[in-house]
């Protein structure tokens, strides 16, 4: 018979730091609420099109960046 672990919960616990807001929860409440999009040319979850517009658009607003390291 397999019983629980006891957790114990060390007097330090208070001084872990905290993990603070999730990024992305952050964003996507700055994009619905004020349409603020912040978003990575790096995402994942972008194709090489989309990517290489942001990049596009970055520089054209703000000017070129560092050259990319890879």
């Amino acid at each position: 018979m397999k019983t629980p672990k006891p957790i114990y919960r060390s007097p330090l616990g208070k001084y872990q730091p905290d993990q603070g807001p999730d990024p992305e929860k952050i964003k996507r409440e700055g994009w619905r609420s004020q349409r603020i999009l912040v978003i990575s040319p790096d995402d994942d979850r972008l194709n090489w099109i989309e990517s290489e517009l942001l990049c596009r658009i970055g520089e054209r607003l703000y000017g070129a960046g560092e050259p990319k390291h890879e």
